[in-house]
């Protein structure tokens, strides 16, 4: 392990170690009733009470002849003065040095996989037994007509496998686009480099074991709750964004219930 990445995870393991020996002792977490589908994981399996910030400073590291520094990044930039503004582009050398910082902590303390990573970012549902792949996709574009939420594509990726690749024992994995255009607008307006995520996309598809699940990207506004002035989100987006998610979980649980 070369010297610079040393020092981060250090750094880092000294940062959770102050972390959970000052974090005050709160009462058990209330139990949640499980939902009538039990095939639907509730909201949340505990009511954990809301999580503690600690401003905890970095160890100083002692300025030693032939000492590689931490890179330093630049300080964000100014808010800009109309929509739509782009940001400077980011060299690709930034990027893999705040990656190469990000890893240790990742893969070394948490010992998170690429799997385990992508696993925190996927909202998914597994379907009831008895309901069939046509069954689930009739669902969900019933209850998107239902919730006024647009579809604006679809990519069925194991139809290519079996065509193009040859593979015909691929599960089934198809792919639809959905969209709320006054939720994209207001993104864009502060962030049009967001473009490359949007639109919304849900996932209908087999796993290993010919289970049908629902799955995608989880992007809970609750994850920032606090932080939406520091983020620069408009309460605008912050609204929108909130019911769009809403409604897209529905979407993916009557799917998952079969229900019309």
């Amino acid at each position: 392990m070369n010297i610079s990445k040393f020092l981060v995870l250090l750094s880092s393991m000294v940062f959770l170690t102050q972390a959970v020996a000052e974090t005050p002792v709160s009462a058990p977490p209330q139990t949640i009733p499980v939902p009538s589908n039990p095939w639907l994981p509730p909201a949340s399996a505990q009511a954990y009470p809301p999580p503690v910030f600690l401003p905890l400073p970095l160890p100083s590291l002692p300025q030693l002849p032939g000492l590689p520094q931490l890179p330093a990044f630049p300080q964000a930039s100014p808010p800009p003065s109309k929509p739509y503004t782009m940001r400077r582009a980011i060299s690709q050398e930034e990027k893999i040095q705040m990656m190469q910082m990000a890893l240790p902590m990742m893969t070394t303390v948490m010992r998170m996989s690429m799997a385990d990573s992508m696993n925190y970012f996927a909202r998914k549902y597994k379907v009831k037994p008895g309901l069939t792949f046509a069954d689930v996709k009739e669902s969900l574009f019933l209850r998107a007509n239902q919730l006024n939420v647009k579809y604006v594509g679809e990519n069925l990726m194991w139809k290519d496998f079996h065509a193009v690749l040859g593979d015909t024992e691929a599960p089934k994995i198809e792919v639809y686009s959905w969209c709320d255009i006054a939720v994209a607008r207001e993104l864009l307006k502060i962030s049009p480099e967001f473009v490359v995520f949007l639109p919304c996309r849900i996932v209908i598809m087999e796993d290993a074991n010919k289970d049908i699940w629902l799955l995608m990207l989880d992007w809970s506004l609750d994850w920032v709750k606090g932080y939406e002035k520091q983020l620069g989100l408009t309460p605008e987006l912050v609204n929108g964004a909130i019911d769009l998610n809403k409604r897209m979980d529905e979407m993916m649980r009557a799917a998952a219930n079969g229900e019309l």
